[in-house]
């Protein structure tokens, strides 16, 4: 190639880059408007927007790493270190020489302990026989048999002991083990064999030696100064009932019926009753014409389900807002109480005006949405119907804002409906229902329900 020819080829190749260049500068000068009207469209749109809801809570940043802070460290008290139980038998393993060279051994003491935790051998089932001996009296003219009580050995009239008989209905009651489960646990480990009958009977013997118990414990509860209600569903042969519960800090009462009705309140309760009673805003409540503490969780659980309905709702987030706001600033005043330097009389007016005042401002949260189709209509109208009934805990002391314990108390009548299905008879829901609330008196009081059980199966009784 000759110099001119190269001088062509490079002068082509110049062009070509100059011509790359030139559309690469305008594709730059495009894209630079481009970005610009984004920008601008960007700051239009900044302008347009609105603030977020009162209701929307802002992000919280996570604090940076050098700016945490350090961990606190845990009482000892709160640690969960396993503690050491009680034994029953100590086996010593002394040593007075070496392993090792066989020389005498200095100095011994205790160098660490070592426990093993085991349960006997299952013992088999203990069977005694009275033999009764008698004979004939001359003077008499009769047959003498040998006296033989053992009503504080048996259940009733049956051959089952009472210690048999509380083993059973521990499994039953608080355990919730189904009749064949039982009868398996009593043969594989005690050698018994009973039929499922028998333990169904057995446990009829033993709620009717019980009732004295059973009616104290209704007895009680009808006497003391706060209740709490509540019920659940239960079937008995097939159709459907409610279980229905009265409790205290250290009763429980359980009753099957039929109807969900007031006729049932009135029943439990009696005539006699005076003392506060909490429940849910159940109609069936409404006939108890005392002192009435209505369920503030049940309140709010409705207002927040409201809420989740209807989140782009503003009025209705900040009403309920103020309406839990209300509800802690009643709970903080009644934690607290009037001035102890007052009279009880004094304390006692404090408590009625400080009701009547938080009853006042929740009503004022509510009257404006009566009657004006908003979401929370309905709510609203609960409170005007039931504002007596929603601050009774300012006015008595002890009184909680909920029926939690009432809740509580239903759960495990609700776990044994769900293994058992329910009842076949009314005489088995009695005897589960009897049950329950004597096993469930004495879980509340702290005590160990299958010796209690026996202790008062063994007690005397005319």
């Amino acid at each position: 190639m000759t110099a001119e020819e190269r001088i062509a080829s490079l002068e082509a190749q110049l062009e070509q880059v100059i011509e790359q260049w030139r559309q690469t500068q305008e594709e730059l000068r495009q894209t630079r408007e481009q970005l610009a009207e984004a920008n601008k469209r960007i700051e239009e749109l900044e302008k347009q927007k609105t603030p977020p809801a009162a209701f929307v809570q802002a992000n919280v940043k996570k604090p940076p790493e050098g700016e945490k802070k350090p961990r606190k460290k845990r009482d000892p008290k709160h640690t969960h270190a396993r503690r050491r139980e009680k034994p029953t038998r100590i086996v010593e393993h002394p040593i007075s020489r070496c392993e090792a060279c066989g020389s005498r051994l200095e100095g011994v003491s205790v160098a660490r302990r070592r426990q093993v935790i085991e349960l006997p051998e299952p013992s088999p089932v203990e069977v005694t026989e009275h033999v009764l001996y008698h004979g004939w009296c001359s003077q008499c003219q009769k047959w003498r048999a040998a006296p033989l009580d053992v009503s504080t050995e048996v259940i009733g009239q049956g051959r089952m002991g009472v210690r048999l008989g509380s083993l059973i209905a521990y499994l039953r009651t608080v355990l919730r083990l189904p009749v064949r489960q039982i009868q398996r646990y009593l043969a594989s480990l005690h050698g018994l064999h009973i039929s499922s009958g028998e333990i169904v009977e057995l446990l009829h013997r033993l709620t009717r030696q019980m009732q004295p118990q059973v009616k104290a414990i209704q007895a009680a509860i009808r006497a003391s100064p706060a209740v709490q209600a509540d019920e659940t569903g239960w079937r008995e042969d097939g159709k459907n009932g409610y279980i229905w519960s009265l409790s205290t800090a250290q009763l429980r009462c359980y009753q099957y019926h039929h109807s969900r009705g007031h006729e049932v309140v009135e029943e439990l309760l009696g005539p006699a009753f005076e003392g506060v009673l909490g429940s849910d805003f159940s109609a069936a409540y409404n006939v108890y014409a005392g002192l009435h503490q209505r369920c503030w969780v049940h309140f709010l659980r409705d207002v927040h389900e409201l809420k989740q309905k209807h989140p782009q709702d503003e009025a209705l987030w900040q009403w309920a807002a103020d309406v839990k706001a209300l509800y802690q600033q009643a709970i903080a005043w009644a934690k607290h109480g009037p001035d102890p330097q007052l009279s009880p009389r004094q304390q006692k007016q404090a408590r009625v005006a400080h009701q009547h005042a938080f009853e006042q401002q929740l009503l004022a949260l509510c009257r404006p949405f009566v009657g004006k189709g908003s979401p929370q209509e309905t709510l609203c109208q609960r409170v005007e119907r039931f504002l007596p009934e929603l601050f009774v805990f300012v006015a008595v002391a002890g009184v909680p804002a909920h029926n939690n314990l009432a809740e509580r108390s239903v759960r495990p009548v609700v776990i044994a409906r769900k293994i058992s299905g329910g009842s076949r008879s009314p005489k088995g829901s009695d005897t589960r229902m009897d049950l329950s609330s004597l096993f469930g008196t004495w879980l509340a009081q702290g005590l160990n329900p299958f010796f209690k059980c026996l202790a008062e199966l063994s007690t005397p009784h005319s």
